[in-house]
């Protein structure tokens, strides 16, 4: 049933236009997101006591939508803090350095470990967690540290962080804000990451061999080497038998997880929770054996690190998500039943509106997705813009009438690729820095290949929305 377009649906409209327009001059959106709600509110309530308490409230309402991300993200970087200084990432990686004995080798092999680690650990843990180990054995064999840098950031922030299969943070942001389960993103994003993923590292190495060969190949070396995310490795001292088995023990027990999710069938916060628990579980033992009669203190230390990086990285998403959400489920549980008769959100009515304005079909609806996950990631924040994406692409499914979830993966799958860490060279710190590499040369590097990425697989997701 067709919906009228009221004054909210108007102001809402308005408001994502502008932040679009801030975002593509890299401006931040955190204070136009504040006064988007507080517009809506005061249309929604006529009342100003009402208005200025919805503020706080939209705040409230989507740090407990978020708040299971932000807290398994910490944990993490608490336990991956006790497992730097300790040594023990060293031993854990070192079996898998010996299989490094040719620059391709150790640019797939670098590219597939990190991958793999961001996916239990997320990328910019995991590049503290091995880039350390791995980098110098890379170049022993002839890959340049901005080789290293290309692999880390590829695997580990484009194909894993844009997937996030594990931790689910991202495909729960995106399928909250587009009002689907977490699972049929997941599912739905499956042949766009593969493709992308496939894509971008096969032309990045292309192109590195390339240039190499012609000799024009730039290594953007800086000075100072390494970064400080591993000036502090190995610094506190445990017996090499300790570490040796907290080695082993540490992958069998995160394999042990993946298992139960499987048998168990267990999706978004379950699988959040059984990861986080058994992390929490890791970081006390390791503070106790590494601390002994400080561990009790030491752990307390370990977990406000992993608490202020996981604030620092997700502060700037509460406000931008709590304006997302008021285009959905949250506008009648914060604002009240104030939306016209008929109405089932304000996105939803405005898919309508857009479905009877304009042909929209899914080549209209992948290349828009696209554009709007891309602009969104122009702030180096990935994160900040997918609740944009998965509003956006329940407007264009709700007009098109199907897609809804391969249009929302497909907006993740730009957003972290362009802004969560390897194309804006603010959000390109943690990799270049450990690398040595300046993060503007790993940018240019990263940007031909990233762009055909993403062309074809806008062109794959037309064929399946």
């Amino acid at each position: 049933m067709d919906v009228e377009l009221s004054s909210l649906h108007w102001v809402y409209l308005a408001f994502i236009v502008f932040i679009l327009a801030l975002l593509i001059k890299r401006r931040d959106t955190t204070m136009i997101c504040v006064a988007g709600i507080l517009a809506l509110a005061l249309i929604a309530t006529e009342s100003l006591n009402d208005s200025v308490s919805g503020i706080f409230n939209s705040f409230t309402y989507a740090t407990k939508e978020l708040i299971g991300t932000i807290f398994i993200i910490s944990i993490i970087v608490s336990m991956s803090r006790v497992m730097i200084r300790t040594g023990i990432n060293e031993i854990m990686v070192r079996p898998l350095t010996g299989f490094m004995r040719t620059p391709a080798l150790a640019f797939w092999g670098i590219g597939i470990i990190m991958m793999v680690a961001s996916w239990f650990f997320w990328p910019s843990p995991g590049v503290a967690l091995i880039g350390a180990v791995l980098l110098p054995a890379a170049v022993r064999v002839g890959l340049p540290a901005l080789g290293a840098a290309m692999a880390m950031n590829l695997f580990g922030h484009g194909i894993a962080l844009s997937g996030d299969y594990i931790i689910q943070g991202a495909p729960k942001l995106t399928a909250d804000a587009a009002g689907l389960p977490v699972s049929e993103v997941m599912e739905a994003s499956v042949p766009l990451v593969i493709v992308m993923g496939a894509v971008t590292t096969v032309l990045a190495f292309w192109f590195m061999h390339r240039d190499r060969r012609k000799g024009t190949w730039k290594d953007g070396l800086v000075e100072g080497g390494q970064s400080a995310l591993s000036a502090d490795a190995g610094s506190i001292s445990l017996p090499l038998r300790v570490k040796q088995w907290a080695a082993i023990v540490i992958p069998i027990l995160f394999l042990l997880d993946v298992v139960a999710m499987f048998a168990y069938d267990l999706q978004g916060g379950d699988a959040t929770a059984l990861i986080g628990g058994t992390a929490v579980l890791i970081l006390v033992v390791l503070a106790l054996l590494a601390h002994r009669n400080q561990g009790l203190e030491e752990m307390t230390s370990y977990l406000v690190e992993g608490f202020q990086f996981g604030f620092k990285i997700f502060g700037p998403v509460i406000p931008i998500a709590a304006f997302f959400y008021l285009g959905d489920s949250a506008f009648t549980q914060l604002l009240g039943d104030n939306l016209p008769a008929g109405s089932h959100g304000i996105v939803n009515d405005l898919g309508v509106a857009l479905a009877n304005a304009v042909p929209v079909n899914g080549v209209v609806g992948s290349i828009t997705l696209t554009v709007t996950g891309a602009i969104t990631g122009l702030d180096g924040s990935g994160f900040s813009g997918i609740s944009l994406a998965g509003s956006v692409a329940s407007m264009f499914a709700t007009a098109i009438g199907s897609g809804a979830a391969t249009l929302t993966a497909l907006g993740q799958v730009a957003a972290i690729w362009v802004g969560g860490g390897t194309l804006i060279p603010w959000a390109l710190i943690p990799a270049a820095a450990i690398c040595g590499v300046s993060p503007f040369e790993l940018a240019r590097r990263n940007l031909k290949p990233v762009l055909i990425g993403l062309g074809v697989t806008t062109i794959v997701a037309m064929f399946l929305v």
